[in-house]
Parts: C-alpha cells; sequence; structure tokens
C-alpha cells in the first residue's frame, strides 16, 4: 500500500531529526512526506531542508501563520497546506507530529490492518512517554481512541469524514464521524511510539478553555460534557481543569458557536457517547 505523511511543525529543532530518522528508517517507506513549517524561529526549517537533500521523497513547505498555539486550529490549518501539495494517489494518509519515534516496523503493520479489513477506517498504535528512564504508557485517552499526534486515514474514510476540522476536538470528531458512517477504528497495542514531548506542554489558559468549546462544538450536551471533563480532568491529575473545561461549555453555548457536526451526527454522537459510558459502568 502507498501512504503519504503530513507533519505540522513549530520549533521542533529538538525533536525532529529523531522523528523523520525513525521515518526514513520504515520497512515500508512513505511514498512522500511533506513537512509543514510554521513560522519557527530556530533551526526547525534547516533540519528538515538537510533530511530534503538526502531523502527524495521528503518535501518541505514553509508557512506563516498568526494564530497563536492553540490544540486543533493551528496545526490542522499547517496539515491543510502540506495536503494541499499532495495528489490523491494513496491507499492511506497520516497526520503526524515532529516529536514522535515510531518503531521501524509501524507503517508495514499499519498496511496489514487496512489490507485485512475494507471496513478499516482508521489505525493507530499507542503513545508511550519517557519517566525516570522507563517508557509509559501516556494514559490520556481510551484504549479504543487513536491519538492525534499519530492518525492514519484509508484515504476513502478521509474524503468522507470530509478530512480534518481545523478547531479543537478534530481528533475525536473524526472518529465519530468514522463510526457514523460505518467505518472501524482499530488501535494496535504492539505498535509503541515514543511521544518527545508532553502532550499540552504549551498549551495556555486559553487552550484549556477551549476544551469545553470543543466538548460543545461535537455536540455532546451538558451531561456529557460535565462526565468527560472529570474524566479528562483525572487523567491529567489537575482537578481545577474540570471548572475550566465547564467555563469553556458555556461561553461556546453563550456565543453559539457554530458545532463541527451536523443535527443528525450529533445526535448519533450523543446516543454513541452515553453508550460507551453506560457499558463501562454496568
Amino acid at each position: 500500500m502507498e501512504y503519504y505523511i503530513v507533519i505540522p511543525t513549530y520549533n521542533e529543532e529538538k525533536f525532529i531529526p529523531m522523528t523523520l530518522q525513525s521515518l526514513v528508517g520504515q520497512t515500508i517507506l512513505p511514498k512522500k512526506i511533506v513537512v509543514v513549517n510554521d513560522g519557527s524561529t530556530d533551526n526547525t526549517e534547516a533540519i528538515i531542508q538537510s533530511f530534503c537533500y538526502k531523502y527524495s521523497f521528503i518535501n518541505l513547505v514553509n508557512k506563516t501563520s498568526d494564530a497563536i498555539h492553540l490544540p486543533g486550529s493551528k496545526v490542522i490549518q499547517a496539515f491543510q497546506k502540506g495536503l494541499e501539495t499532495l495528489d490523491e494517489n494513496y491507499d492511506f494518509i497520516v497526520k503526524a507530529d515532529a516529536d514522535l519515534i515510531f518503531p521501524s516496523n509501524y507503517f508495514e503493520t499499519i498496511a496489514k490492518h487496512f489490507q485485512s479489513d475494507d471496513k478499516i477506517g482508521m489505525v493507530g498504535g499507542f503513545a508511550y512517554i519517557e519517566k525516570n528512564g522507563d517508557w509509559i504508557l501516556e494514559n490520556l485517552t481510551d484504549k479504543d481512541h487513536i491519538r492525534g499526534a499519530f492518525k492514519a486515514y484509508r484515504m476513502e474514510t478521509f474524503k468522507q469524514i470530509g478530512g480534518l476540522k481545523p478547531a479543537m476536538g478534530w481528533d475525536t470528531v473524526d472518529e465519530l464521524l468514522c463510526k457514523f458512517y460505518n467505518w472501524k477504528v482499530v488501535t494496535d497495542e504492539s505498535l509503541k511510539v515514543k511521544h518527545l514531548k508532553p502532550t499540552g506542554a504549551n498549551y495556555n489558559k486559553t487552550a484549556r478553555y477551549k476544551q469545553g468549546e470543543a466538548f460543545y462544538t461535537l455536540g455532546y450536551g451538558f451531561l456529557i460534557t460535565t462526565i468527560a471533563s472529570a474524566k479528562l480532568a483525572m487523567l491529567k491529575k489537575k482537578p481545577s481543569l474540570f471548572l475550566d473545561y465547564l467555563k469553556g461549555f458555556w461561553k461556546a453555548k453563550s456565543e453559539k458557536k457554530p458545532l463541527l457536526v451536523t443535527a443528525e451526527q450529533a445526535k448519533f454522537i450523543r446516543n454513541y457517547r452515553l453508550q460507551k459510558m453506560k457499558e463501562k459502568l454496568f
């Protein structure tokens, strides 16, 4: 199977050499890697360029964005810039972060999953972070959720869900829309990706409110938002985030922010989320 990788990046001179090195060492190489340098002020661009000289399938795209570093909007706008440079001659496409080390068989295994079942729309592994010299699971989400740091989409699925939404919550709505359209989402515990920078390390107070806004724009409603906010705050071991998330939800509701999904999709999402919660409780 042929695949493309798009990597949005901003000031990642410390990590991107390791990310790119792990990608050029894959047992099945990508057809093309597009790295979108979104206004970096360090040596990120020069490092990417050095890989471009060495590997013909790596391309650099420069972008200047005025947006502050908020989860969702900035990174997906950069992803979109890279996507515009690609054709549609691929079997699956990958959105990847610039602070990862992939195991050498990662994309060979991803391809085998896609080949095993035509209804598999998304595949991914699991993120591991270093703690006291050991690599441990970065346990921020359920095991049936693919982390936004490394998303692989079948081309047909990617088109049907309308690509990626430039807003926080993009890496949840994509999977929910997959399920809405009856695609399967597969996670593979054998694929351990080293995540070199903790999730949300650069996010500020505004970004924390954005999580609550994301729950609103996903069509969750207040009950599901309350439960999801409590769970996420506990996973991050920061109880104060619970109130930040709820404030963000009510702010978005009062401003009547547009939803990322249709009314029909929002209803499906609420029913799906409630069903999953019931399964865990009972």
